[in-house]
């Protein structure tokens, strides 16, 4: 398994594309962050797998139907292919927060399905997400959580950096996953 390329996991709302409180519920209404999509190119064409990890517990509330999420997803697909390149994995967990299920990040349910999918380790995979719940799933999953600040990435980095017992106040902070992505490729 030490020939697999690196990975990194991606949330989606708020971090690939623009979220909201009243949910994401149509390919209408998913509408990708300002150069987040050249950003999964330029990390596709550096040789990096490139998975989503996505709570999408509007499914379980009865907001939009799996056919509504399969159009919101072909709609990101149809955006990467433009740039050349497609995704290794899109995971997610459809249950709400009272289902008890093992996916629903935090946990790492998710970061599970996707080492089992692909065959690889999760183990210090870079994990950006914009919620405090991301940055937990990153950590149980042994990934090393990233926080961009778009999204609810700002409000989140307002209480991790006011939370010392959070334990992610001394994590990689970033803009966006485009200013992720740069950083990341220049080093």
């Amino acid at each position: 398994m030490s020939d697999k390329k690196p990975l990194v996991i991606l949330d989606r709302d708020g971090v690939i594309n623009e979220d909201s409180d009243a949910y994401i519920k149509s390919a209408d209404e998913w509408l990708p962050i300002p150069g987040s999509i050249p950003a999964i190119a330029r990390l596709k064409q550096a040789g990096f797998q490139v998975v989503i990890a996505t709570n999408q517990s509007g499914l379980a509330r009865g907001l939009f139907a799996p056919c509504d999420l399969e159009a919101m997803h072909s709609k990101f697909e149809a955006l990467l292919a433009e740039q050349g390149v497609i995704h290794d994995g899109i995971f997610f967990c459809p249950h709400g927060p009272d289902d008890n299920c093992l996916c629903r990040k935090p946990l790492p349910g998710l970061v599970s399905q996707i080492e089992a999918s692909l065959e690889i380790s999760a183990k210090d995979a870079y994990f950006l997400g914009d919620s405090l719940r991301d940055l937990q799933a990153a950590s149980a999953g042994k990934c090393k959580p990233v926080l961009v600040k778009t999204g609810k990435g700002q409000a989140t980095y307002n209480k991790i950096m006011g939370d010392e017992s959070l334990g992610f106040s001394k994590i990689p902070i970033y803009e966006s996953l485009n200013e992720f992505v740069i950083n990341l490729l220049s080093s």
